[in-house]
């Protein structure tokens, strides 16, 4: 079973800019569609954004378009959320998903593996 691990959190003032990274363990990892969801304090777990096996679908919520990118490097066992122009509001802990089924799978949520999640936190 692919194990996943969220790096790359941490403090920044708002306008600021983090990378997120979430490597797999397992040679499976390129047969995973991918996606990043987030939970803040108080409030429920909710999608950010997600990519397709392949690379060449991306989903995103509305709040984040524009500011944050996803990617991933299969040879790297990687997937990667760029997120520019930092806001308080995106203040949460951020987890990394992934599930062998379909995209749609991962953004409503459903993905059969999570990572352990890492904090972000925006100062305003």
């Amino acid at each position: 079973q692919v194990q996943l691990v969220e790096s790359g959190g941490g403090l920044v003032q708002a306008g600021g800019s983090l990378r997120l990274s979430c490597t797999a363990s397992g040679r499976t990892f390129r047969s995973f569609n991918m996606g990043w969801f987030r939970q803040a304090p108080g409030k429920e777990r909710e999608f950010v954004a997600a990519i397709d096996r392949n690379g060449g679908d991306l989903y995103y919520t509305d709040s984040v378009k524009g500011r944050f990118t996803i990617s991933r490097d299969n040879a790297k066992n990687t997937v990667y959320l760029q997120m520019n122009n930092l806001k308080p509001e995106d203040t949460a802990v951020y987890y990394c998903a992934g599930d062998l089924r379909t995209i749609y799978t991962v953004v409503a949520g459903r993905s059969d593996v999570w990572g352990q999640g890492t904090q972000v936190t925006v100062s305003s």
